[in-house]
């Protein structure tokens, strides 16, 4: 079990997938796939920071880091000291 991608996956469920839409997975393209837009990609940024007390520099806030949340939980892990 992975705490941290369990938690980003519930999150983006609940947050940006349509209800009655199709739940994505680890590995689901989320920007390029249309799931999360550049809007809700800063509202993601600020969860994140928010809930991990980290602080992501906007040049690593890229798309690519964002695509999905096996991505994104690197990105996390490479802020947090856990």
């Amino acid at each position: 079990m992975d705490e941290l991608k369990d938690v980003l996956l519930k999150y983006v469920n609940a947050e940006y997938v349509e209800e009655g839409g199709d739940p994505v997975g680890y590995d689901t393209p989320l920007i390029s796939g249309g799931i999360v837009d550049s809007f809700s990609m800063v509202s993601l940024k600020r969860f994140l920071e928010n809930q991990y007390k980290i602080s992501i520099p906007d040049d690593q806030a890229t798309p690519e880091a964002f695509d999905s949340v096996d991505k994104i939980a690197v990105l996390v892990r490479r802020f947090t000291k856990a």
